[in-house]
């Protein structure tokens, strides 16, 4: 994982300062138990590897994940929370996602999908620990509150770390002020 970092490190450093600036330092292995312990799972080498090197990012600094706030292990535990009380209190009973059942349980939500981004509504992307028959346990999605889709992004955090580099390196990503961070080109 630290070479991906290093290649988003780099790229942030020269074109988003500011960016670069608000990620956090590396989350301990212990923080990283206890967030296991909450969540009642055991994160992904890949995954307990990007938060040893960043802990997410300050939340009053510019997005820097695709447009959206990387979570600290803190924020991963409150957002999941979120959703495991919605859960919980029976506001998914027989509510389904359209995702294909292939490789996305066609679940609303999933207690083993872990939100490790948030873009301020409810949306996230997760790191899906539960996945149907023919996907990948790691495999990342993206999943909107109000809309029933649930793509894979991914096979895995890393993966899905170094395509973001790859783009971030090829010229599709830039740093914008109106929306106080990085975002596609095409969005601008």
């Amino acid at each position: 994982m630290n070479p991906v970092w290093k290649r988003i490190e780099n790229w942030l450093q020269a074109h988003a300062p500011t960016a670069f600036a608000g990620l956090n330092g590396p989350a301990s292995l212990e923080q990283i138990e206890q967030a296991e312990r909450t969540l009642g799972v055991r994160l992904p080498d890949d995954v307990q590897a990007a938060y040893l090197r960043h802990n997410g990012q300050d939340p009053d600094a510019p997005l820097a994940l695709l447009g959206w706030e990387f979570l600290s292990l803190e924020e991963v535990v409150a957002q999941w929370s979120i959703w495991k009380d919605l859960l919980d209190s029976g506001t998914f009973t027989d509510t389904h996602s359209n995702a294909d059942g292939r490789l996305v349980k066609q679940d609303w939500w999933n207690t083993a999908w872990i939100p490790f981004t948030h873009n301020g509504g409810g949306d996230h992307f997760c790191i899906d620990l539960d996945p149907a028959a023919e996907g990948t346990a790691g495999q990342i999605i993206e999943m909107w509150h109000d809309e029933g889709s649930r793509p894979v992004l991914a096979d895995s955090f890393e993966a899905f770390l170094s395509a973001y580099a790859d783009s971030l390196e090829a010229g599709d990503y830039l740093y914008d002020d109106d929306y106080f961070a990085v975002v596609h080109k095409d969005d601008v």
